[in-house]
């Protein structure tokens, strides 16, 4: 039987994940950090793929972080603090490790790692429901977890299968993400919804859990994050920045809702069968 320990340093740890890669997970989770952090809370960002980091990249920034008394100083990239394997290990390095010594990876970047006085440390999880994600919620205690989806049925039957796991290991879920929920084209600003309508709201009735907030299949995002400068940093007062905003302040209400109800940071206690 293990008990989850607190984390030096932070007050809320969040995992946001997909149950299924392709729907834009980590450009979210990228985004939505940034956005807490423009409301002044202090965040932080984990990579907790460790097989395929994709920080580095999202962040724009591949230097080492430097080591203080065998402890690792989180990169402050855009105004939060950032930590991934992909800053440890060389470029394109493949991790080609067994489970275990992923989740003994993951366990390193959560508690050696300085957290500095964080409101909000958001964990972007792999796809799955895996090793990494039940180390997660052995080992830490973790405030909440946020679902990401696309309208497709593919993608809503896998974000299904992660609420499920979440629900039983008893993390509370505190929200839906509906992500690519409509396509604007960059002609003539059309928007449809190309991939169906409605996943996001059916997922959050289906698990009693807001719908945080829908967000367009944009090239424009793809395009920035891709080069190191997410959208929400390069032009704050856009549609789309403001779209991750409103998220942004929902997870915050959302929080502390939780809070004040008596849930925040539950203890998690898993049996080991």
């Amino acid at each position: 039987m293990q008990i989850a320990q607190p984390i030096a340093g932070v007050k809320h740890l969040i995992a946001v994940a997909s149950g299924k890669g392709g729907v834009g997970k980590s450009t979210v989770a990228v985004n939505l950090a940034l956005a807490l952090a423009q409301t002044g809370a202090r965040v932080g960002l984990l990579d907790a793929d460790i097989y395929g980091p994709s920080l580095p990249v999202m962040l724009g920034a591949h230097n080492q972080p430097a080591i203080i008394d065998k402890k690792i100083q989180p990169l402050n990239l855009h105004g939060i603090q950032a930590m991934s394997i992909g800053y440890l290990v060389a470029g394109g390095t493949a991790m080609i490790w067994r489970g275990p010594m992923a989740t003994s990876a993951l366990q390193q970047l959560l508690y050696d790692t300085l957290w500095d006085n964080l409101d909000y440390l958001m964990i972007d999880l792999p796809p799955g429901t895996g090793d990494i994600h039940l180390s997660l919620v052995q080992k830490a205690p973790l405030t909440g977890a946020v679902i990401v989806t696309t309208p497709q049925r593919l993608a809503l039957v896998d974000a299904e299968r992660a609420c499920e796991m979440f629900g039983k290991v008893h993390v509370p879920l505190l929200g839906i993400i509906e992500n690519m929920s409509t396509h604007q084209c960059s002609h003539c600003g059309h928007t449809e919804a190309i991939f169906g309508q409605g996943a996001g709201a059916t997922l959050a009735k289906q698990f009693d859990t807001p719908l945080l907030g829908s967000l367009p299949l944009a090239a424009r995002i793809g395009a920035e994050t891709d080069r190191g400068t997410p959208t929400v940093v390069t032009d704050p007062h856009s549609i789309y920045a403001k779209d991750f905003q409103m998220i942004a302040a929902a997870l915050q209400a959302r929080v502390t809702q939780l809070a004040a109800s008596g849930n925040d940071f539950p203890e998690i206690i898993i049996k080991n069968d």
